[in-house]
């Protein structure tokens, strides 16, 4: 049953063919033998998972269950979590037990999800491949020697390993896109301010999004019916009516207009990865969708203008982490500045600092100017080639990444080649847009992302853009296990 998506699971799980204590217990069993390979997990939550298992079979049994009444999940571990530890993949929250849930965990339990723990992260969600959390890196399941992608490595690993039926993730510049590609999974990012950030521990306030990860497009509809809505307790939280949206993914997609972005099919992009992407915007074609060039001209300045803002947001998010309210704390302080000075310097990885010091240097006095407001009106930029597009097409596609998962530790020792892994992704973030990755070929063995991205708050339209190819292909079903 493990092998199934969501919606097979809660059609399962309706019929009376597996109950949730029986389901929860066989992934339980499958996290304690693989998870010790992968490094998924930080936390496991067995006691909560069958209390929470138990319960939805009560309430199933009276009649009462939902779509997600006892489905087994994991939530990334940056969401907090009343009574677990919410660590952020660093030694600076290694003893942070949260006193309460985020709005997405909630909603979750009110759908009557089973939580099975805690998944593995870049350190406060900064990096592309997994390996900058104090936990250790985590291993890619199509190979253990390649990274899975990051920052929400933990959760792609968990799910491509049928670890967990779908996890939550955030895509704060391609942290849920770029893992689903690496791993051959459905990833999907809103729009922001579609899901709460409310208890999401922040990395970069105007661009961090809850997103999901999933086996498929009808599985990230399930969870984005749960996970989407206004939350009155995050001011970016939109008012903006939702959607179901697992009800219009099987609508033709005749007459569909896509875009192809020149700047994607251009010098960088691994040639066997650009005919896994022409192969499936012909799968398109067939399905009645038209083709057309469009371009993005000032997409080259994303990464730039990106890591220019992400960093000045960070740092103004982590300077919280003083050591006196909560986290870690070093030993021994000689008075106040030393504590503060030792304890960020020894609880924070050297990822995390280099991108305070970069941040605090755009944000300080007379450089201000110079970067953070001329990366503010590049990102206006962006903004305006996607709203230009949009007038000509109903969505955009393209590659998720310019190749498939690296080995681990190969781009450690250079950041700026680890910051163009989001190349593709990252414009997205900066436009506040709805994007997507789904599995569209494999490489040597290993799999590969098409990007889909579309207007703001059109979700529904992407989900069935991404589903009526997942119909027609079969790279969705594909895993580590059985990729004949």
């Amino acid at each position: 049953m493990i092998d199934s998506g969501l919606a097979q699971i809660s059609r399962a799980l309706a019929a009376r063919e597996v109950s949730s204590v029986e389901l929860t217990q066989e992934y339980l069993a499958r996290i304690e033998k693989e998870n010790s390979n992968l490094n998924a997990y930080i936390t496991v939550c067995n006691e909560l998972a069958l209390e929470q298992a138990n319960a939805a079979d009560a309430v199933r049994s009276k009649g009462e269950a939902g779509a997600f009444t006892g489905i087994p999940i994991a939530h990334k571990d940056l969401f907090c979590t009343a009574g677990i530890r919410t660590s952020c993949g660093s030694r600076m929250l290694d003893n942070f037990i949260s006193p309460y849930d985020a709005t997405v965990v909630e909603r979750f339990k009110q759908a009557g999800a089973v939580t099975l723990g805690k998944t593995n992260m870049d350190e406060f969600a900064m990096g592309s491949s997994n390996e900058t959390s104090f936990y250790g890196p985590v291993k890619n399941p199509w190979d253990h020697s390649l990274v899975p992608g990051g920052s929400s490595g933990g959760s792609a690993a968990a799910v491509a390993a049928r670890l967990c039926a779908g996890a939550t993730a955030t895509d704060t510049g391609g942290s849920i896109r770029q893992p689903a590609s690496f791993t051959g999974l459905t990833g999907l990012k809103p729009t922001y301010g579609r899901v709460s950030r409310w208890g999401m521990v922040a990395f970069a306030s105007s661009l961090d999004q809850a997103g999901t990860l999933t086996q498929s497009a009808e599985d990230a509809a399930m969870m984005l019916n749960v996970m989407a809505g206004l939350d009155q307790k995050d001011s970016t939280c939109s008012d903006v009516s939702v959607d179901d949206y697992t009800a219009g993914l099987d609508k033709p997609l005749k007459g569909l207009k896509i875009g192809l972005p020149k700047e994607h099919f251009s010098e960088g992009l691994n040639a066997e990865v650009e005919q896994c992407i022409r192969d499936a915007i012909s799968e398109y074609e067939k399905l009645g969708a038209s083709i057309q060039e469009i371009s993005l001209p000032n997409s080259h300045l994303s990464v730039s203008a990106y890591y220019v803002i992400a960093p000045a947001e960070a740092s103004a998010n982590l300077s919280r982490y003083d050591a006196v309210r909560y986290g870690y704390r070093c030993e021994n302080p000689v008075d106040l500045e030393d504590m503060y000075k030792r304890s960020r310097s020894e609880g924070f990885g050297a990822e995390v600092k280099r991108r305070i010091m970069v941040g605090t240097y755009a944000l300080s006095a007379g450089y201000y100017d110079a970067y953070y407001r001329k990366a503010q009106k590049i990102r206006r930029l962006i903004k305006d080639d996607f709203q230009q597009a949009f007038e000509e097409v109903d969505v955009i596609i393209g590659p998720t990444s310019p190749h498939t998962a690296f080995p681990i530790g190969a781009q450690n020792d250079d950041p700026v080649t680890m910051y163009l892994e989001d190349i593709y992704t990252i414009a997205v973030n900066l436009a506040g847009l709805p994007g997507m990755s789904i599995p569209s070929g494999l490489v040597n063995g290993l799999p590969v992302g098409l990007q889909i991205v579309g207007r703001d708050f059109s979700e529904a339209q992407l989900l069935n853009v991404a589903h009526q190819f997942q119909l027609a292909t079969d790279w969705h079903t594909k895993t580590p296990d059985n990729q004949a």
